[in-house]
């Protein structure tokens, strides 16, 4: 196996986000009259982007049942406005991620970061967090047409780095993140300290779970 191109998920892989995107889902609930939820709640609505956040939120549930519109559109006003003033103020980059970005490009590997996070938060997120200078390219939520789980976002992103799927591996810690690889013909490993939806990755069927960064470094090193 030739592995030229690393994808990295961002939110539960890179960064754990949930401390900012929970006082947001928070703050919407209370304009909305409804009481906050726990973090660990929260947790687990994230994955699948922000409207479906929201909608989790609301409905304070994993199931997405529909809102209605004018509903839906309150929502979100609230959320993103609340989410712009606290994006970045209390995530943390995981331990091992900056060791193990340092030692992937010193192997030459080009990197990119595929999210399902929006570009206006992403991009603000990878740079306060001082990630961003390791990138080669990023995709966001809103770059392509179709989100994770789609392939699309991924095939873009290879295509930005100049690499097929066959030479290229994905790394993240939800099954949206091992069906939009798998999807796209690429190998993917899984980091278990993310959010999968409040569910173990340990069923999931991926090409190993490594416990940090710097392991997924390692593995592709011995590749």
């Amino acid at each position: 196996m030739t592995i030229n191109a690393v994808l990295i998920d961002l939110d539960g892989t890179l960064v754990d986000s949930i401390p900012d995107l929970a006082h947001a889902a928070n703050a919407m609930r209370l304009e909305l009259g409804m009481h906050t939820l726990g973090q660990d709640v929260i947790a687990s609505f994230v994955g699948k982007g922000i409207d479906n956040l929201i909608t989790r939120t609301i409905n304070a549930s994993l199931d997405n049942e529909e809102l209605p519109p004018e509903v839906f559109n309150q929502a979100r006003e609230i959320f993103v406005r609340h989410y712009h003033l606290v994006n970045g103020d209390a995530s943390t980059v995981y331990p091992g991620v900056i060791d193990g970005l340092k030692a992937m490009k010193a192997q030459g590997l080009k990197l990119a970061v595929v999210t399902n996070k929006a570009e206006a938060f992403t991009l603000p997120l990878l740079t306060q967090t001082g990630l961003i200078g390791f990138f080669d390219t990023v995709v966001s939520g809103d770059t392509c047409a179709r989100k994770k789980p789609h392939p699309e976002p991924l095939l873009y992103a290879c295509e930005k780095l100049g690499y097929p799927p066959e030479n290229s591996v994905f790394i993240g810690d939800s099954i949206n993140d091992v069906q939009a690889a798998q999807a796209a013909g690429m190998p993917v490993l899984i980091l278990p300290y993310g959010y999968n939806e409040g569910n173990s990755v340990q069923t999931l069927k991926v090409d190993a779970i490594i416990d940090s960064m710097t392991g997924a470094a390692q593995w592709l090193a011995n590749q």
